[in-house]
């Protein structure tokens, strides 16, 4: 499927995200490539940038405390059954192509990248400190109304990023040695022919 073409409109660089759980379904959209300055701080020329874009979708809803949240606001309030509101999540699902050099043949390509996490927003940075350790799931700071989406998808389309950018099979063959090639699919070997000197070992027996 072709990526939506880049538009203007920056409404959603933002999202209200108590809105968007009265909402009650997801909303989505598509960020131009060129409006992710940090996804192309090292982007190679030649692949034509203008037409690409990033496609986004995000949930809100809120749902009960994890055990261990509750647990620990239990344990501050001395054991006591006290009460744990409840708390805002959000999904975020995005696609696209990230332009990267591959790191075996040194040539530009383009890399797919999808991002689907669930994430959970806390009140400031000392409650994410203090949580992070305790729970499996992402955590998010929100001190506002409003949370930066465009910030959010950019940050996880570098984390999606392969570590060694590669081709699945690099466009030519990269010479190494005599006869030896890297990234260009399964090799053959350089004299067929050549006899093997361990095929004779597989007929002798030894005898009794």
């Amino acid at each position: 499927m072709n990526p939506p073409k880049p538009h203007a409109d920056e409404s959603h660089d933002w999202i209200d995200v108590d809105a968007l759980t009265r909402r009650g379904e997801a909303l989505s959209g598509a960020f131009a490539l060129a409006r992710l300055p940090r996804v192309l701080a090292d982007a190679p020329d030649g692949l034509g940038l203008a037409e690409e874009a990033v496609r986004w979708r995000v949930h809100a809803e809120w749902r009960d405390p994890p055990a261990a949240v509750a647990a620990a606001v239990r344990a501050l309030a001395g054991g006591r059954r006290a009460a744990v509101p409840r708390q805002l999540w959000l999904h975020l699902w995005a696609e696209g192509r990230v332009p990267l050099v591959c790191q075996r043949c040194l040539e530009p390509y383009w890399q797919p990248v999808t991002v689907d996490r669930w994430f959970r927003f806390v009140a400031d940075e000392a409650t994410a400190e203090a949580q992070d350790g305790s729970c499996e799931e992402d955590l998010l700071v929100l001190d506002g109304p409003r949370y930066p989406l465009r910030e959010l998808v950019e940050e996880e389309l570098l984390l999606a990023v392969p570590i060694v950018p590669l081709h699945a099979v690099c466009p030519r063959p990269i010479p190494l040695a005599a006869g030896d090639t890297l990234g260009a699919g399964p090799q053959t070997p350089s004299n067929p022919s050549r006899p093997n000197p361990f095929a004779a070992l597989t007929a002798w027996k030894p005898p009794r």
